[in-house]
């Protein structure tokens, strides 16, 4: 069974974030902890944020004692590991269950999404990346056995396959038997052929999936090959109903193609012998295969050639997706309920007569799982959908925190001090020339008592920045997710695309965000 598809472009009738005219200022609190309720040092020790320059390292108040390390560092815990996947803000790029997830440690609680001020500018230091530049992509997902690259596409072969395979050697090989006795053993042989003639078949079926995806410019994770078939990740969707309704045709076309090929290379061949039956099983199979995935209804092709109909019609994407769902999980039902009737009333070439418990135990297993892959594919689908349509909610320019740039030594209260001056949320560490350095955890930032703050630098508190943690402020949707997903962190530096530093992002800001999204109706 094919379940092929994928992830797709996140469309919206949102409109684009209104432009921000340049100026002073930048995003702004929108609830949240404030990270300036500390000791402040005396008026005058600095200039104001915002400048983009860098301000000396002030002088103790008279009269406090003075530590005999001037530039105290508490050292900073490293941040843990980020979870791979996570449930929100959805999927990797997986077929049908699969989100770009967002994970970051370190997640103190009440600091929520703050909306940058429409009217508002930013700072003005440099970012020390031109264009803000996306991290590299992340190491490519496994998902079995890595059989091939055909067309720069990775193919695995799932584990499940070998269940399967197997199970298919055995049923395969107890029908030699009644119709080529003389073969003896040597049928699971020949069984074994044909499970693994019929999964390349599949795989020819994914590759058409793929072969279409690339020629519409869209990417292709990988090919899988499991349980019930096989799944073509494509990790975007397809831009018109039309490209939809082609990428999803071509599967069932390619194996009603191969079918064809089989019967016309049995025709030379003498019926009762071992080509003649295996070339009469892979016409069955991929015929089978073909009428199967054009039954409408997600995730099926022909359910997802359904849903590009109805987009058609209506104009959205999103209600063809209900519509397809819908009648995927009726086909399930259908499945559930039919399927062991019509083999009990010889529909499939047996007959009461013929008959047992064991047969009919085995039926009602086959049709149970069917049913159980089409329900459940189809339920993905709907959660899919409804990802797609709010993932244009999330953009960086909106959910990014107004930041101050502080030199290495400046103590944590001065820091702290100016982030409230400026109404700021967040403090990026930058160099002399203004270059930024790192980004002050704010988990960090709670961990120090109040006393402590005047004697403690915010270097000692700052986690350093790789390429990864650069964001863009054009970001957003799926291309955001993308890249947060690319390098971990609980932070992100976003920049304009003139390289000038516009704020910090936080991870779980991101993750409130989707959350809250995910909460309104379609």
């Amino acid at each position: 069974m094919d379940v092929s598809g994928g992830s797709g472009q996140p469309r919206s009738d949102d409109g684009e974030p209104t432009e921000r005219p340049a100026g002073p200022t930048a995003p702004t609190n929108d609830g949240g902890p404030d990270l300036t309720d500390a000791p402040t040092t005396p008026p005058g020790a600095g200039t104001p944020a915002g400048t983009g320059k860098p301000e000396p390292k002030p002088e103790p108040p008279a009269g406090t004692p003075t530590p005999e390390n001037k530039n105290p560092k508490t050292p900073a815990e490293p941040p843990a590991p980020a979870t791979d996947e996570t449930a929100a803000p959805g999927a990797s790029g997986s077929d049908e269950t699969g989100g770009a997830g967002i994970s970051g440690p370190d997640r103190t609680g009440g600091s929520g999404a703050a909306r940058p001020d429409e009217t508002g500018g930013r700072g003005h230091a440099h970012s020390g990346m031109a264009k803000g530049q996306p991290p590299r992509r992340p190491r490519e997902p496994g998902g079995g056995l890595l059989m091939g690259r055909p067309f720069g596409v990775p193919v695995y072969v799932a584990p499940s396959w070998f269940i399967v395979a197997a199970l298919i050697t055995w049923v395969f090989g107890g029908q030699l038997d009644r119709v080529l006795p003389e073969l003896g053993a040597a049928r699971y042989l020949v069984s074994l052929f044909f499970a693994i003639a019929f999964y390349a078949s599949v795989l020819v079926h994914e590759l058409a999936h793929t072969v279409a995806a690339i020629r519409f410019k869209l990417p292709v994770r990988r090919i899988q090959l499991q349980f019930f078939g096989g799944v073509s990740e494509i990790e975007k969707e397809a831009e018109t109903p039309g490209r939809e309704f082609v990428l999803a045709f071509v599967g069932p076309l390619l194996s009603l193609v191969l079918s064809g090929l089989f019967y016309l290379a049995m025709q030379p061949v003498r019926p009762g012998t071992v080509p003649g039956v295996l070339l009469a099983g892979l016409m069955v199979s991929n015929l089978i295969v073909a009428i199967f995935n054009l039954l409408p209804g997600l995730p099926l092709d022909g359910g997802r050639m359904l849903r590009a109909v109805v987009w058609k019609i209506t104009g959205r994407p999103m209600s063809g997706t209900v519509a397809a769902a819908w009648v995927g999980r009726a086909l399930a039902v259908a499945v559930l309920i039919g399927l062991p009737l019509l083999n009990y009333s010889g529909a499939f070439g047996g007959g009461t007569e013929d008959a047992n418990g064991m047969d009919a135990l085995t039926d009602g297993l086959l049709a149970a799982v069917l049913a159980a892959i089409i329900w459940t594919g189809a339920g993905n689908s709907l959660r899919m959908a409804r990802l797609r349509e709010h993932l244009p909610e999330l953009r960086a320019r909106t959910l990014t925190r107004r930041a101050v740039p502080v030199e290495t030594e400046t103590p944590l209260s001065e820091a702290l001090r100016r982030a409230n001056a400026a109404g700021a949320r967040a403090l990026v560490v930058v160099d002399a020339d203004g270059n930024p350095l790192s980004l002050v955890r704010e988990a960090a930032i709670v961990g120090v008592p109040e006393h402590r703050r005047p004697w403690v630098a915010v270097s000692g508190l700052a986690q350093d920045l790789t390429d990864g943690m650069r964001v863009s402020a054009e970001l957003a949707g799926e291309d955001l997710l993308d890249v947060l997903r690319a390098t971990p962190a609980t932070e992100y530096l976003v920049v304009e695309e003139t390289g000038e530093i516009y704020g910090v992002l936080s991870a779980a800001d991101v993750e409130r965000a989707f959350v809250r999204a995910m909460a309104r109706p379609s």
